[in-house]
């Protein structure tokens, strides 16, 4: 770990702080309604004083927001929330432009990550913008004395909800959480657009590779999985869904594509995109029925929806054929199972994540987010709590008025009318 300008740091080259730099005020370019509110937070200083530590993928969009936090006053610590995530040159100018401590390396080991996650509950933190609920259960399990420090923390993932609610569940969370997740403005637009378009250009990257004409399996219908499947279908991609719940799997049924269990899917799908935000959902048995050469590929959460453990006992040692690109030959019957980005987030791994302009709505959840946590200290009750929908309403606002659009407003008499329930056809 090294130190500059005063700030403790643990990054792969500080000198790359230029490029970062300049990427950052690019992608700046994108995020009008997060700008907007880095400029009221900077004269109002709603977060002044408070500590936070903030577990994310360490992007250019991630920098905006960590800019947006220092202007309303917060004293913000950032960690990579995966291994294969950080931008190492955003990282470095975070640290060297803006005096904000950041512990993230692409490809750091998963020691590394860990000591990075204790580091950053080293400074107590008040605060915790959570990517997956790691930062979170470590400081419950094992750093229990800090607990009652935390005014509350925020959640950016599907997986990271689900983590909450089963600590909920167990008696374990003491504090309250924002669902940041759950807000309309982040899932409809940031899994089904974001993730959607940032999945498909990181396959690509990765492996060059034509999608029209080839069975593309997407595991899992939930908004990321729709957003997969409808990108790849406009791609010319054959698109077969597979689910494990009878509604979404109607939907996509409805939605034009072919539904089937997994089973069925490993043996005609050349490419596999997990989605799911669970375990294995790609196991041992489906890799051992799959064509020669079949694609695989996540862009769940955690790279435990794919089984690499069984497929490592299956295969030889695997060849590196490009970057993020491994090749597994299965012993038994000699095909070649490929895997990208070591089976984390291929949209992040081998791409640059989602972009600015739709996470400049998830990232403003997460700054309203955090200034709702403080206004409200010591009033929530513990437990997941979804943002108020009004300040959902207030960011899509915002969003519209960044792009010049104008919409309809009810009339008194439209108001009266919905209102009543005396008046009939």
């Amino acid at each position: 770990m090294s130190a500059t300008r005063s700030v403790e740091f643990d990054v792969k080259d500080i000198g790359l702080a230029k490029q970062g730099k300049q990427r950052i005020e690019w992608s700046e370019r994108e995020m009008p309604v997060l700008r907007l509110i880095r400029e009221r937070f900077a004269e109002e200083k709603p977060l002044s004083g408070a500590k936070l530590v903030a577990c994310a993928h360490i992007t250019t969009e991630t920098a905006n927001l960590a800019r947006a936090l220092q202007a309303g006053g917060a004293e913000a610590i950032l960690i990579a929330s995966n291994p294969l995530s950080t931008q190492d040159d955003v990282a470095a100018s975070l640290v060297s432009d803006w005096g904000i401590p950041v512990y993230a390396i692409k490809g750091e080991s998963t020691d590394t990550y860990n000591r990075h996650v204790r580091t950053a509950l080293d400074s107590h933190p008040e605060i915790i913008i959570d990517d997956g609920s790691d930062v979170v259960a470590t400081l419950i399990k094992e750093r229990g004395d800090q607990v009652k420090e935390l005014v509350g923390s925020t959640e950016e993932t599907t997986t990271g909800i689900q983590r909450l609610k089963a600590m909920e569940a167990a008696g374990v969370l003491s504090f309250p959480s924002i669902a940041v997740n759950n807000a309309q403005t982040k899932h409809f637009f940031d899994n089904r657009y974001g993730t959607g378009q940032s999945t498909l250009d990181g396959i690509i990257r990765a492996t060059n590779i034509l999608l029209a004409g080839r069975n593309l399996v997407v595991v899992g219908y939930g908004w990321c999985g729709k957003g997969v499947a409808l990108r790849a279908r406009g791609m010319g991609a054959n698109v077969i869904v597979t689910e494990i719940d009878p509604i979404k799997a109607v939907e996509a049924v409805m939605d034009g594509f072919r539904v089937m269990p997994i089973a069925d899917a490993a043996a005609v799908g050349d490419i596999f995109v997990t989605v799911t935000g669970n375990r294995h959902v790609i196991d041992g048995d489906h890799f051992a029925r799959m064509k020669d050469s079949a694609i695989v590929c996540n862009s769940g959460h955690f790279d435990l929806e794919l089984n690499l453990v069984a497929l490592r006992e299956m295969a030889s040692e695997p060849l590196t054929m490009r970057p993020f690109v491994e090749e597994y030959k299965i012993k038994a019957n000699g095909r070649r199972i490929i895997v990208l980005g070591e089976g984390r987030l291929i949209n992040l791994a081998a791409a640059e994540g989602h972009p600015a302009s739709v996470m400049d709505m998830s990232f403003a959840n997460q700054a309203l987010s955090v200034e709702y946590l403080v206004k409200n200290k010591g009033k929530l009750a513990p437990g997941v709590h979804l943002l108020p929908p009004e300040v959902d309403t207030e960011i899509a606002s915002l969003k519209l008025q960044a792009l010049g659009i104008s919409i309809d407003t009810l009339t008194a008499e439209q108001i009266e009318y919905i209102s009543s329930w005396e008046t009939g056809t």
